[in-house]
């Protein structure tokens, strides 16, 4: 609920009519969503993730289309999942688009975001990698196994892992609002992927405890389904070309640094 008298009550679930207040609008950062690795992937669970994703985005865009003066920029979150399993290919903004479920959903969350720009508002789709944070999301969940001397590689460890730390996924964001040369599908990664077996000696270092205890790809599918292969042994070797070609500063360029948060 609002708590301040310029905020705007918005109901993801719902449509509505627009608030005059979101009358010219420097930008709207739309990152809503059901959490991805919240519950096992039932069917019901998919169309939870897909409905947050899709509905939520469609309603935001119809009401802002109302509006006699959009925003001039419209910042939607979306995912490398998009990429789909790709071993070790070289992934940009140019590559086509993946197989699995995850795909999918990437791709009907970008589509729902598309009829802003008839406005001739500009927006931007930021393909996230995995965020690095000390306060939530898949590090902070990680980090007590590490520390408990039970950390260890997926799978094969074989597979790429994109990632970005938050301090730098937010000087993305706020560079999206305002450069008018990002627009369309931008990845919002670090330009130094790494194996997840690189990762998990990184993490282990970090944390000066042993990662021996690696998790077949069996027992994780047996224990999460399809969510194990796409959200774990996936491989997306993702680079930011589009920030890269833009000479964006990234101030957490390797996986050693992005894990420093952790200490902050």
């Amino acid at each position: 609920m609002p708590t301040a008298a310029d905020e705007v009550r918005w109901d993801p679930e719902s449509s509505f009519t627009p608030d005059p207040r979101l009358e010219k609008l420097d930008a709207i950062v739309h990152l809503a969503g059901a959490g991805i690795a919240d519950r096992r992937w039932t069917a019901s669970r998919r169309e939870v993730l897909l409905r947050s994703r899709v509905d939520g985005t469609r309603f935001l865009v119809e009401a802002l289309q109302q509006l006699e003066h959009p925003p001039a920029a419209f910042v939607q979150a979306s995912a490398i999942g998009w990429y789909g399993d790709r071993g070790d290919e070289i992934l940009t903004e140019q590559s086509p688009r993946g197989q699995g479920f995850l795909s999918g959903l990437a791709y009907a969350w970008e589509r729902a975001g598309e009829p802003i720009e008839q406005t001739g508002t500009r927006r931007v789709a930021l393909r996230m990698g995995m965020v690095l944070s000390a306060s939530g999301g898949a590090l902070a969940r990680m980090k007590p196994l590490f520390r408990l001397g039970l950390g260890g590689r997926l799978g094969n460890g074989r597979q790429w892992v994109s990632w970005i730390a938050m301090p730098d996924l937010i000087d993305i964001i706020i560079r999206s609002c305002s450069d008018e040369t990002l627009r369309g599908p931008v990845n919002a990664v670090s330009p130094n992927p790494v194996t997840n077996r690189e990762f998990t000696a990184a993490m282990a270092r970090h944390c000066h405890r042993p990662a021996v205890l690696p998790a077949p790809a069996w027992a994780l599918t047996m224990g999460l389904g399809g969510m194990a292969g796409e959200l774990l042994l996936s491989s997306q070797r993702c680079l930011p070309a589009i920030l890269t070609a833009s000479e964006h500063r990234f101030t957490h360029k390797t996986i050693e640094n992005g894990l420093f948060i952790l200490s902050s």
